[in-house]
């Protein structure tokens, strides 16, 4: 049995009893695992029974071990008394009973999931979002597959504006080289400024074979600690120039890229291509914004510990994206001016907005009582396959109790989505950026 009391900022004060048996047990099993930590002369390391170890270095040697090896089972068991749902870690504050003629008492303080005030989540006002696709859209886009097309040929004759030249350079600051400064066959856009600013423009006007000196000043905000700022000068060696060469945009050409055989086909395939994509970011925007204005409305106090949690996640999720680019956080942080403390004291508004969102979504399914059929999860776990590149068949051999779970509460969220769009009261207003989408 454990007694509950509830504390300001919704933490539950345990008091939870350990059987006199069960502490005796664990002391037991405590010996067994640390006996070997306390040698006793006469006896091989391990060796010596639990008393004499106990006369050696005291009656409580094994307790804080045997508390380590009790508490946990009694704690879960009250939180299922108490039907509680902690966010966090349990702390013990106090023992005021642990002996093997009474067993244990102990006091525990957790951290419960916050108790939300629901404000208007159905008929919320939202701006109405157009989407559209103008005719220079997509011939733009035409233009961009015209540019992945493009043929590079050598030619005889200076460097000119929007040339690919291939080229050796060695830079030097107060003549002498610097790291990452040297390089040899290096391709390079004339008109890019892909490299520091001036550099590109002196090359123009260069023959192949001929070498010149560029005059640089590295900028105030680059990321190398050791040039900002800093006049360089690079010795460069143009050894190849490359004209660009473009294909005519005609049927052919179209035939060439895509599975339409006319230009007029891939420009009316393009614009539905454009109109999808901006009609599906129009409903995530309406979506979120739904969310946004819905925990908005709503009252609850969010404890830190799940905001931290929050931030630690996001942390996390950009590491794995750092890394799937070759970059390790620390080197970010280095380029960027910026430490780990910095970028999670960045994170932690969105992290605290995140959690409430959530918290939010879970109040309304509870106040909605909103469950989802066998059929819906399978839709979600459909869904998430084909996103995955996965057959929906296999992946549903698969599943554990955890990811029916998991498949179970998306399914929810998207019936939560519907309830909030459908109730939705929409205001005409003029196309909104936010709803475009390439």
């Amino acid at each position: 049995m454990s007694v509950l009391e509830m504390k300001e900022g919704n933490i539950a004060r345990l008091t939870i009893n350990v059987e006199k048996d069960a502490f005796v047990k664990a002391l037991n099993d405590a010996y067994h695992k640390t006996a070997s930590r306390y040698p006793v002369p006469g006896f091989r390391k391990g060796k010596a029974p639990r008393k004499v170890i106990e006369a050696n270095y005291g009656a409580m040697v094994f307790y804080d071990e045997a508390f380590d090896l009790c508490w946990a089972e009694p704690y879960d068991a009250a939180v299922a008394e108490h039907k509680l749902v902690p966010v966090d870690r349990p702390s013990v504050v106090d023992i005021p009973v642990m002996s093997e003629a009474e067993g244990v008492t102990y006091v525990a303080e957790v951290q419960l999931k916050p108790e939300v005030t629901l404000g208007q989540y159905k008929g919320i006002a939202v701006k109405k979002l157009a989407y559209t696709v103008t005719d220079e859209e997509v011939d733009n886009a035409l233009k961009m597959e015209q540019t992945k097309q493009v043929r590079y040929e050598d030619v005889d004759r200076p460097v000119e504006n929007g040339d690919r030249i291939i080229l050796d350079y060695c830079g030097k600051v107060d003549g002498v080289a610097f790291d990452g400064g040297t390089a040899q066959d290096q391709t390079l856009d004339i008109g890019s400024h892909t490299f520091i600013p001036g550099f590109e423009e002196q090359l123009v006007g260069v023959k192949p074979g001929e070498e010149k000196d560029i005059n640089v000043t590295f900028p105030e905000e680059y990321h190398a600690e050791n040039l900002k700022g800093k006049a360089a000068v690079f010795t460069c060696r143009v050894k190849t120039v490359q004209k660009k060469e473009l294909p005519e945009i005609d049927d052919e050409f179209i035939k060439d890229i895509s599975e339409q055989d006319t230009v007029a086909e891939w420009k009316e395939n393009k614009k539905q291509e454009l109109l999808k994509a901006r009609e599906t970011a129009a409903k995530n925007a309406r979506e979120n914004e739904l969310l946004e204005k819905a925990a908005e409305n709503a009252q609850v106090d969010i404890p830190d510990c799940m905001v931290d949690r929050e931030v630690q996640y996001m942390m996390q999720n950009m590491a794995y994206q750092l890394a799937a680019s070759g970059l390790k956080m620390d080197d970010y942080f280095k380029y960027m001016g910026t430490d780990k403390e910095k970028m999670e004291a960045m994170y932690r508004p969105d992290a605290k907005q995140r959690v409430k969102v959530e918290l939010v979504i879970e109040a309304i399914k509870k106040a909605e009582n909103i469950v989802a059929t066998p059929e819906e999860i399978e839709n979600a776990v459909g869904q998430y396959a084909e996103q995955n590149g996965l057959t929906k068949e296999k992946l549903m051999e698969t599943l554990t109790d955890s990811d029916k779970e998991y498949f179970a509460d998306r399914a929810c969220a998207d019936k939560i989505l519907d309830l909030l769009v459908s109730t939705a009261v929409e205001a005409d207003e003029e196309p909104a950026e936010e709803a475009k989408a390439e």
